[in-house]
């Protein structure tokens, strides 16, 4: 095994811009697993990466190979040099209260409650840039062609997955179809609603339909984006109007679906932070609104719009356990129930990030996937 690799990697610089540039990948260590990455798909996190604390190794959702293991893994003990896996930005430790409950998307230790719990990124000095030890989005860096990684970051994938598409499960994929059947919990027959036909919003939808909900309704400003939501599972789409601060001609149009109701579950995939409260807006009373977007800002909000056991939840990361869910979410695919295919629209090179960046902003694109040779 070599004590350390080089490997060329999207670097940032901490003021909004980044490059392609080479580092070098540290031998795992006790608990480490060395991962050579196939492909890595965006999201908008990755754009609001370029102005964290840097430099920082971009992409946290990503696929490859394992490469080299380090000494005393307790976790995944039958991975082997060459095993397919899929990296799992929510890094839990298995040990934590929240991970004992079943929460490990929000692990004790990975949210930096219990520090006499260590740390889910792997051994300082892991990657290396310029001289310089620096760190990885997400603890994972997955626009590079290896990355360091805590064991626990992993879940093995089946060889007959294509990586090039196993990687978007990794993030979007997980969040929208996550929250729809984990915390919705949404049954047969019931009526939703996706504002944003982005890649969660999509994910969401496809949620909705494998959960069999009768209804299920996506909006969006841009029609060719709401074009795209009727094969993933919508049965009714609905322009959003423009010049509609309130969303008051949106509600009459929902409502006009929903016999004057409104839906069971409203979903908001759209990152701006002015729709967050929307989905109040749009369920029955006793609904349940979801904000998946992890919008940010502040925005005012009546709190007459909670009235009447309506329920507001903020889920992350579609309240993964990466050990029921993964699975689970593969298995969909191997059936034709997920449909992967259809959301990535396209391939690019590491040197092409640039132009990735730029279409993922566009909104040219349900997901983008770096794939590295």
């Amino acid at each position: 095994m070599t004590s350390r690799l080089t490997s060329r990697a999207a670097v940032t610089d901490g003021r909004g811009g980044f490059h392609i540039d080479t580092t070098e990948v540290a031998a795992p260590g006790p608990g480490e697993v060395r991962v050579k990455i196939a492909a890595s798909g965006l999201c908008h996190t990755d754009h609001q990466s370029l102005s964290w604390d840097g430099p920082l190794v971009m992409g946290h959702e990503g696929a490859g190979y394992v490469e080299a293991l380090g000494e005393g893994l307790t976790h995944l003990k039958h991975l082997t040099e060459g095993s397919p896996v899929l990296l799992n930005w929510a890094i839990p430790c298995g040990q934590c209260p929240q991970c004992a409950r079943g929460s490990a998307n929000v692990c004790d230790r990975s949210m930096g409650v219990k520090p006499e719990l260590g740390s889910p990124r792997a051994a300082e000095g892991h990657t290396r840039w310029r001289g310089q030890a620096i760190q990885r989005a997400f603890n994972l860096g997955t626009f590079s062609e290896y990355t360091l990684v805590r064991a626990e970051a992993l879940t093995p994938l089946p060889a007959t997955v294509p990586l090039d598409r196993a990687c978007i499960l990794g993030c979007g994929v997980m969040t929208g179809v996550g929250s729809v059947l984990n915390v919705a919990q949404v049954q047969p027959g019931e009526s939703v609603a996706v504002l944003g036909c982005g890649g969660v919003g999509l994910s969401a939808i496809q949620g909705a339909r494998i959960a069999g909900a009768g209804q299920v309704i996506a909006i969006d400003r841009n029609p060719e984006a709401l074009a795209r939501a009727r094969p993933f599972g919508a049965t009714h789409l609905l322009q959003a109007p423009l010049e509609d601060p309130q969303g008051e001609q949106l509600l009459a149009l929902l409502k006009g679906l929903t016999d004057g109701r409104g839906v069971d579950y409203a979903f908001e995939a759209t990152g701006v932070h002015a729709l967050a409260f929307l989905p109040l807006r749009l369920v029955r009373h006793g609904g349940m609104a979801l904000q998946l977007s992890g919008a940010h800002g502040e925005r005012s909000v009546s709190l007459f719009d909670f009235w009447w056991n309506k329920r507001y939840v903020v889920p992350l990361y579609g309240g993964c356990q990466p050990e029921r869910d993964f699975p689970r979410l593969v298995e969909w695919w191997q059936r034709g129930q997920l449909d992967l295919d259809g959301m990535v629209s396209r391939f690019y090179a590491l040197d092409e990030l640039p132009q990735a960046m730029d279409e993922l902003l566009a909104g040219r694109n349900i997901k983008g996937v770096v794939r590295f040779a």
